[in-house]
């Protein structure tokens, strides 16, 4: 078999860190792979991982504290029909995989045992989406110190009311492993960097917070003085801003979303209600809805785990495959939906390349990369100016959505009022409350101006959490309820 993308030479560094120094081999994997198919599973796989992580925080301008872990071991996984057998450990031996095969076999007398574990491994190359780098050797301890500290002393001189800062900076150099029993042995190196900054301001006694960040798949070169400077502006104008802000009104009005994080709405509200397993279950309010009208004229949504650097994208999903982009909903028709190969295989579906874990402790399951709305026709200036009366807002906070019916709340940390076409005074405490496939419905105008999120985005789903990307352009929604504190 030919590889589909290049890059073996991934592959034989995750061969040097994973299985050379514990005394594996392709013949091993194959015997550990071939002691669960005695009991008739129908798939298997074997998950290897090797990470370090560190992470750096000052406050009050210090760098008070760090930390620093590696974390490697390995998952196996036997399925049948939509059965799933696991078993993980912490240490990587011929023993230890032979133990943990042996404790998936509970599953086996369900096994149609039509599929034979492969007799030889095909070697799989993976995408270059990001270099293999190792961002936590990329800069010393001194200067990741010196990093904090120069971005604490642009937040302060950005405005004399700034009281505190607090600032972190994280990396992971992951190396992971994915051997399969039909034969595929993929390898993906997946760096990471974020930056986190956090503004307290004060004035007559009244205290507001900015926060700003961003990071990707590279190393900590990333992060030049002016990138920085863009995060510490950010975070002290969200800040600033809020100091004058009012209680926002309450009741049915037009909300325009900016373009960028507000994508998280659309992530949270409408993105895990197309995910292969809530829709195989039926649980989903797009359940079975494939080929329907769920959003209005003009709004596709796409998830796209191969876009170069981005915080979400991966080479390899978690299970070997290739990540690619996915048309969830086409000029507001759903087209699909977002799959691993379990859920694709029993809902007869193409496989997407959305299998995901948070390490080799956990199962995988259909997950989001980068998910957005893709850009319209229309100049943001004219969608705010075709607004009387209603809402802006450019920044969310925290949110709660239950997947089975779209319903959702989001807290806008920073928003505005629009009057007669023109933005006009930021308001505080602006909730809003609906239903996702119903806001779609709600979208009359989409700008032209579509934008990913900055690199901060953390999906959470049955106790795992993943990096993503979010995105969209400028939106304006109709008939949005607003709650506020006025």
């Amino acid at each position: 078999m030919k590889p589909f993308e290049p890059n073996l030479s991934t592959l034989s560094v995750a061969r040097d860190i994973l299985l050379t120094p514990f005394g594996l081999d392709e013949g091993k994997l194959l015997k550990t792979l071939g002691a669960m198919f005695t009991h008739k599973v129908d798939y298997a796989d074997l998950y290897f991982q090797f990470t370090k992580n560190e992470g750096w925080s000052l406050e009050e301008g210090i760098v008070k504290t760090g930390s620093f872990s590696i974390d490697q071991g390995v998952g196996v996984r036997a399925v049948s029909g939509d059965k799933t057998a696991f078993s993980y450990s912490d240490e990587i031996s011929e023993a230890a995989l032979l133990d943990a095969a042996a404790a998936t076999r509970t599953i086996a007398r369900a096994g149609a045992g039509k599929i034979k574990v492969a007799g030889a491994m095909n070697h799989v190359g993976g995408r270059a989406l990001y270099l293999p780098h190792d961002p936590l050797v990329s800069l010393d301890a001194t200067a990741k110190v010196q990093l904090l500290e120069r971005i604490e002393k642009m937040a302060r001189a950005k405005d004399p009311r700034v009281v505190q800062v607090m600032a972190s900076l994280a990396g992971e150099y992951d190396v992971v492993l994915v051997v399969r029993s039909d034969g595929v042995l993929a390898a993906d190196i997946r760096p990471l960097v974020r930056v986190s900054l956090t503004v307290i301001v004060e004035q007559n006694g009244r205290r507001e917070v900015g926060s700003s960040g961003g990071g990707g798949r590279y190393d900590y070169g990333y992060f030049s003085d002016a990138l920085l400077d863009q995060y510490a502006t950010d975070a002290v104008n969200s800040a600033v801003v809020n100091l004058d802000a009012r209680p926002a009104p309450a009741g049915p009005m037009t909300v325009v979303l900016g373009p960028g994080w507000p994508g998280i709405l659309l992530h949270e509200a409408i993105g895990h209600g197309l995910e292969g397993d809530f829709n195989r279950k039926g649980s989903s309010t797009f359940s079975g809805r494939i080929g329907e009208r769920v959003a209005a004229k003009g709004v596709t949504v796409v998830d796209d785990g191969t876009l170069a650097d981005r915080r979400g994208s991966l080479n390899i999903d978690d299970e070997g495959n290739p990540t690619q982009c996915t048309t969830l909903i086409e000029d507001g028709i759903l087209k699909g939906y977002i799959q691993d190969t379990m859920n694709a295989r029993l809902m007869k579906m193409p496989v997407t390349g959305n299998a995901r874990r948070e390490s080799f402790a956990h199962l995988p399951m259909p997950r989001m990369t980068n998910t957005y709305m893709l850009g319209g026709d229309k100049d943001p200036g004219e969608i705010l100016a075709s607004v009387k009366n209603g809402l802006y807002a450019v920044n969310f906070g925290g949110g709660q959505v239950d997947i089975t019916n779209g319903k959702f709340v989001f807290s806008a940390s920073e928003a505005y009022m629009i009057e007669n076409g023109k933005i006009t005074y930021p308001v505080k405490g602006a909730t809003l409350i609906g239903n996702g496939p119903e806001v779609l419905n709600r979208v009359s105008m989409i700008g032209n101006d579509m934008k990913l999120d900055p690199g901060i985005g953390v999906c959470g789903k049955e106790g795992q959490s993943v990096p993503v990307g979010v995105g969209q352009p400028t939106l304006r929604l109709d008939g949005v309820t607003v709650g506020g504190t006025a």
